[in-house]
């Protein structure tokens, strides 16, 4: 600490009036906030590898020069085990999006808007950070080849499969693993692999992405990248939210380099998700089970449920991203779905149970899970079905018409912002069912483009309560006489339900005395 001390009083002219030593991350380098008498921080570090730390030196003095969002090295000791470094502040990309985490996945506007902010970055500090670098200085090797792809599929295979007593024949899997590394390092790519992509790693400075940690990087294939910051396991990203984070990376990368068509993307892509798993089950099995750190035990079920979902198991399918991985190697998969089944990594299945509201538990729910909200409920009028639809005409005059199935009525449509042919005289003695009036409307059109919004809307809600076994919905219609417009365009969408959905639809002209029954198909 004392020689950290002489660095900063060598550096600014003065010792230091504050010094915060600063909560560890995965490494074991030490971090302090070191504040002067003008106010100004800086952070100081304390290291273990002379070779670690001149990676780090020498790479962010390299990205400085290329204007690349990294702090400035400050000052450095002549064994470069100290250095300080500019302040970047205290929040991070992972502190920044921990609600939409903690919520199980589901992200808000703002964060979604900070992840694409950051992805979008993620191109220029490995293309343009690897103009001009000296490979040689990169740690603990320059490239990322067959032996270093080997060597963490090994320690997925000592550090956590052993771990877990599966029996699986180490010949056969030591033959996917060749095969699997020979694929990975078969494209050949000049670009800055940061190694360590993740949220932790990237500050927050006024809204703006700065990148810290890349001291393991060297030169690689971007697509490594892109699947640790994606496949997160503690981030919980949705499939929506990576496909529309993988394309703002994708078309981002064209305004640095030629990309590859998007189908060949992919397919990379999936070679680099799968890798990138196995490499932090091996991370969190050494780190968890041998070293007993909690943060890591912790990630291993989140770690498993991304495998689990990738490639498949039980009734489940696997994910359309990694869905061509199967073939290619299958003994490895094959090892990888009796993993998952394991005891100790089976996932927490909510059990059907009544409630004393009078709602219980169903697995029948047409809404997709999500873990921050567990087991849906549903009431008394679930699953009762069929779903018959009732469609009225009306006149404001006499009052929107009685729901009598006593669910309190549905939709109600006022048409009487569209072209009245009441005004006009040929018509006046006409319903929206004679074929004059219905030439009158769809000539104007004004009624066809409020039916466009109409229909809409009623496949929508006609489609969901047919999911959830809904026997009852009420639409209606209500212009100023109940004869044209109303008529007219309740017909129209009774006759568009019945044609698309093939249920029962009534249909009740109340001020013409009409009524017709579309029967079931």
């Amino acid at each position: 600490m004392k020689q950290l001390t002489d660095l900063y009083t060598q550096w600014k002219g003065e010792a230091p009036v504050k010094v915060e030593q600063l909560p560890g991350a995965g490494s074991n380098r030490q971090y302090f906030r070191m504040t002067g008498a003008d106010g100004e921080h800086v952070i100081g570090v304390v290291g273990t590898s002379r070779d670690e730390d001149h990676a780090f030196i020498y790479l962010t003095r390299h990205f400085t020069k290329r204007r690349l969002p990294v702090p400035r090295i400050l000052a450095v000791s002549d064994d470069e085990l100290r250095y300080i470094q500019t302040d970047l502040g205290a929040v991070s990309l992972y502190d920044a999006v921990k609600g939409g985490r903690d919520a199980g996945g589901r992200y808000n506007v703002k964060e979604q808007e900070l992840l694409r902010r950051t992805i979008r970055e993620l191109p220029n500090i490995q293309m343009r950070g690897a103009r001009e670098l000296d490979w040689q200085n990169c740690y603990p090797q320059p490239e990322f080849d067959e032996n270093s792809v080997l060597f963490d599929l090994n320690y997925f295979k000592y550090c956590f499969l052993k771990a877990t007593e599966l029996d699986f024949h180490e010949l056969k899997l030591e033959a996917n693993f060749r095969l699997f590394a020979k694929d990975l390092t078969s494209e050949k790519c000049d670009s800055f692999l940061y190694r360590d992509f993740q949220a932790r790693n990237v500050m927050l400075c006024d809204g703006q992405p700065f990148f810290i940690d890349y001291q393991g990087g060297r030169k690689g294939p971007y697509y490594y990248d892109l699947a640790s910051f994606l496949w997160q396991a503690s981030a919980k990203y949705s499939n929506k939210l990576r496909r529309e984070l993988i394309y703002e990376y994708y078309n981002a990368l064209k305004d640095y380099t030629e990309v590859p068509s998007k189908r060949h993307f992919v397919g990379r892509l999936s070679l680099f998700v799968l890798f990138r798993t196995l490499q932090v089950l091996g991370a969190y099995g050494f780190r968890g089970y041998f070293e007993r750190k909690r943060h890591f035990i912790d990630s291993i079920p989140p770690a498993i449920q991304n495998l689990r979902e990738l490639i498949g198991t039980g009734d489940g399918q696997p994910s359309p991203l990694t869905s061509n991985l199967i073939n290619q190697y299958p003994y490895l998969i094959d090892v990888l779905r009796r993993l998952c089944e394991l005891p100790q990594f089976a996932p927490v299945e909510q059990p059907i149970q009544s409630r004393a509201d009078g709602f219980r538990i169903t697995d029948n729910n047409p809404y997709p899970a999500h873990p921050q909200d567990g087991p849906a409920t549903f009431s008394k009028y679930d699953n009762r079905g069929p779903l018959v639809v009732r469609v009225f005409s009306f006149s404001y005059r006499r009052g929107i018409p009685e729901d009598e199935s006593g669910n309190g009525g549905g939709y109600v449509f006022d048409c009487r912002s569209t072209h009245n042919p009441g005004r006009y005289e040929p018509y006046k003695q006409l319903t929206g069912l004679d074929e004059p009036v219905i030439r009158f409307l769809e000539d104007d059109g004004e009624i066809l483009t409020f039916l466009e919004s109409v229909y809409r809307l009623a496949d929508a809600h006609v489609r969901r309560y047919i999911q959830r076994g809904f026997t009852s919905l009420m639409f209606s219609f209500g212009c100023t006489g109940g004869q044209h417009r109303s008529v007219y365009s309740a017909q129209h969408l009774a006759e568009h339900i019945h044609a698309k959905f093939g249920i029962e639809v009534r249909v009740v002209h109340r001020e013409q005395n009409i009524h017709q029954v579309l029967p079931a198909k």
